[in-house]
């Protein structure tokens, strides 16, 4: 059976220096039996950004493009189309576009790796995560480059049926990639007290995999999955986020930021109405 040509939609933004989003999925698609198609989508973040014309680093030339985007691409022999976008709505016109090249995943870098403020982590980051046609990864610099070891974050003691669903969602990505990769999936789950235990006989079903690759820990959910991530050195985590229907409608604050505060390696946000 042929692999499916994975189709991989990577933000850049012109006014970083280093383009951690296109180095990642030029590094990884060596991984892949079949090389993705890679749309780069080329834009500024005018929240995170500092839009005056004093700001020389928001004009580039052919010469950038070339050495910036289509080298890296071209020698790592991947296909791909540039779209360059003035848009001030930055998350909606990402979303937009991916949603018209059919993306199966979307490249998002994240340049901090703690306290994301306003200006690290915007407002707009969160629309987009909340309202992405597909999984978005969130590409840390200094994250291991391999996807070698996969660790999908689930709650099985969630009680609403969306939540549920969110889970089954995860593992199946989790899984999906796992295979395309070829990596070792692993599987945490966090708990707070023995009351809220997870049924881990119905993790080893609903995963399918053997006991030593399930990790029912105690604690708070970010503390509990960076500390599996470490122990386990993930390459790549994945975890869920519920959109406007499954939640409340504050996108700030909640267990999702936390966790993704908490990690230092690349993260796969799942979002599920």
């Amino acid at each position: 059976m042929t692999t499916p040509q994975q189709k991989i939609f990577v933000v850049v933004d012109p006014n970083d220096e280093q383009h951690i989003a296109l180095e990642r999925v030029a590094v990884t698609a060596k991984l892949l039996d079949v090389k993705p198609y890679v749309y780069v989508f080329v834009a500024v973040d005018g929240d995170a950004v500092d839009t005056r014309a004093s700001n020389d680093k928001l004009f580039r030339d052919q010469r950038w493009f070339d050495a910036m985007i289509k080298k890296p691409l071209e020698d790592a022999g991947i296909e791909y189309l540039i779209e360059v976008s003035w848009s001030s709505e930055w998350q909606a016109s990402i979303m937009q576009s991916a949603k018209r090249f059919s993306a199966d995943l979307i490249y998002l870098p994240v340049h901090a790796k703690v306290n994301y403020t306003r200006f690290t982590f915007t407002e707009s980051k969160w629309e987009l995560l909340k309202g992405a046609p597909c999984p978005v990864v969130l590409i840390r610099p200094g994250a291991k480059e391999a996807r070698k070891v996969i660790l999908a974050a689930v709650n099985f003691q969630a009680q609403r049926e969306v939540q549920r669903e969110l889970n089954k969602i995860i593992l199946e990505q989790a899984r999906h990639y796992s295979q395309l990769y070829n990596a070792e999936l692993h599987v945490v789950n966090a708990y707070l007290d023995s009351m809220n235990y997870p049924d881990r006989g119905r993790l080893v079903r609903e995963t399918g995999l053997e006991q030593d690759r399930i990790h029912v820990n105690n604690g708070y959910t970010s503390e509990v999955v960076a500390e599996v991530a470490d122990e386990i050195n993930a390459d790549l985590v994945v975890m869920g986020t519920l959109g406007q229907n499954g939640m409340t409608t504050s996108r700030r604050g909640n267990t999702a930021e936390r966790l993704i505060a908490g990690l230092d390696d690349d993260v796969m946000v799942i979002n599920h109405e």
